[in-house]
């Protein structure tokens, strides 16, 4: 077989300094976006050459909230990229200039080597290969030279407690021969003249998967009758649980050697161009067909992004973890929108987008905890809550939205609070004990959760509450609305021939309510 490189996969939690660093500093070219193949809610991004080719190909499974990763045996410790020998003075200065942190050059196996440190602290070598005429495509809107540029993968690491058996498996299977060593590590070389370095790592502590870690190799095979074939001869071979997948844009067959690395077998075809044309690579985003989920309601819980020179959101670190996603144009209005118990800052969003197209949207995420279930403050009882939590998380809460016009350029006259069942609750709660804060809000299944009753003027302040026949919330609304509306609230009621959750009438009725209140346009209706 024709063997190779196909890519290399790693996991981000620093999604903008990714794609800063892979894209702004190293000049790749971001050719696929798209939601993770097995989890919808997961950015994936891939980084290669103009062209998209395999064997230039570096991907990013973005973990915003996941635990650190740790190196260790049993996975891959570092990428590492060709780039022309006389280009490393370029790259030395280069990575100077943008204070980016590294090492070198140095010589491994006859070659210089630059190793830098990306922004979740992976380490990437940049690798200056002579006479290197395998094919590539520079990408000019990269902004570095083509002399100077990255050219393709030159390879990665691996760390194996069983060095000896992960390098015979490597040749057996995927088609890699065993080329020189050099002190503990044994390299490997394919057709393709790229390299798998196998290292020694006995006595090493275990790899642990996380952010800034590398997941794993994938390997090249042209097509998927060859990665058919491969996993008839591993199965022949007993080599352990395998599956293969339908990845769209090439087909996959994933096992792992004898010391533990997760490789990938992937076939060239049928490429990146299957869903945008090769100009055009990089600038939509894409759902994998196989979700049955509202596509667009999964676009807009996916963290955004800038590409260099592009706008972006520059986030403030604020009391609460939140999310923002902007639409293509907006009109200066914002949502500010509170889930329900066990959610999180993205699960509101769709209802955002769908009740205001044109609006900020914040999301942001209770920090209270409920049998491990984010919640704006913990309950005792279906329908009895800790106060002093209440009151202390409301504060935090002010402090939040009092630094959203700083931070975010959010219009306090523009601004709406939009809250489901456990966030409505606290919206509720923060109109009775900070009556000047919230001037519109919408109320979704809420309660009433304050045990005294403060004396408050909600004159001049708009709300909307819709309930829901078979709810058992709904016999509970009625004192919350009471409240606002005895403390001279505009309010407006709906109960809807629904239950606990919320649906898309829900949706149409806040949108005209917007509409009403000034947030959002007739055309947007």
């Amino acid at each position: 077989m024709t063997s190779g490189i196909h890519h290399i996969t790693a996991i981000t939690r620093k999604i903008q300094a990714n794609v800063d660093f892979y894209v702004g500093f190293l000049g790749l070219r971001l050719v696929k976006r798209t939601a993770g193949f097995e989890d919808a809610q997961q950015l994936h991004l891939f980084y290669g050459d103009g062209a998209a080719s395999p064997g230039s190909l570096v991907t990013f499974l973005a973990w915003e909230d996941g635990s650190l990763g740790r190196v260790g045996h049993g996975a891959p410790s570092e990428i590492s990229f060709a780039i022309a020998p006389d280009a490393v003075g370029f790259w030395l200065t280069r990575a100077l200039q943008f204070n980016i942190k590294l090492t070198g050059p140095a010589q491994e196996f006859g070659e210089p080597v630059l190793r830098l440190t990306d922004p979740d602290g992976i380490i990437v070598k940049l690798v200056g290969v002579e006479d290197d005429d395998s094919p590539w495509v520079w990408w000019p809107d990269g902004g570095i030279a083509e002399a100077d540029a990255i050219r393709r993968l030159r390879g990665a690491t691996i760390l194996s407690e069983k060095p000896e058996e992960t390098a015979d498996f490597l040749t057996r299977h995927m088609g890699l021969k065993a080329s020189a060593a050099e002190g503990s590590i044994q390299r490997l070389v394919s057709d393709a003249g790229d390299i798998i370095d196998v290292r020694n790592a006995s006595g090493f502590w275990t790899a642990a998967p996380g952010t800034g870690t590398i997941d794993h190799v994938a390997l090249r095979a042209p097509d998927r009758a060859q990665v058919e074939a491969v996993h008839r001869a591993l199965v022949a071979d007993n080599a352990g649980e395998m599956n293969m997948h339908d990845r769209q844009y090439f087909y996959s067959l994933y096992v792992r050697e004898p010391g533990g690395t997760l490789i990938e077998l992937a076939s060239d075809g049928p490429g990146f161009a299957t869903d945008e044309t090769i100009e055009t690579l990089g600038t939509q985003l894409f759902i994998p067909k196989h979700f049955k989920a509202d596509h667009d309601a999964l676009r807009v819980m996916l963290p955004q992004f800038g590409l260099p020179g592009e706008e972006r959101v520059t986030y403030r670190d604020l009391p609460f973890v939140h999310r923002i996603h902007m639409p293509e144009n907006w009109d200066g209005s914002t949502l500010v929108l509170l889930h329900g118990t066990g959610a999180n800052e993205t699960a509101m969003l769709p209802f955002g987008r769908k009740a205001a197209p044109n609006a900020m949207l914040i999301g942001i995420r209770g920090r209270a905890t409920d049998e491990g279930y984010p919640r704006f403050f913990r309950r005792f009882t279906q329908t009895t809550f800790d106060q002093k939590e209440i009151m202390s998380e409301a504060e935090a809460f002010v402090a939040f939205v009092e630094e959203l016009g700083p931070a975010y350029g959010v219009d306090p006259e523009r601004l709406a609070f939009v809250g489901y069942s456990n966030g409505g609750n606290m919206i509720g709660a923060v109109m009775q004990l900070y009556p000047k804060l919230i001037r519109k809000a919408v109320l979704l299944r809420s309660m009433n959760v304050l045990e005294d009753r403060p004396s408050v003027d909600l004159s001049g302040v708009a709300v909307l509450s819709l309930t829901a026949t078979d709810d058992f919330y709904a016999a509970l609304a009625p004192e919350l609305e009471e409240r606002l509306r005895d403390a001279g609230a505009d309010l407006t009621t709906r109960k809807l021939d629904a239950n606990h959750g919320i649906g898309p009438e829900d949706e149409d009725i806040t949108r005209a309510w917007l509409v009403e209140k000034g947030l959002a346009s007739v055309a947007e209706v």
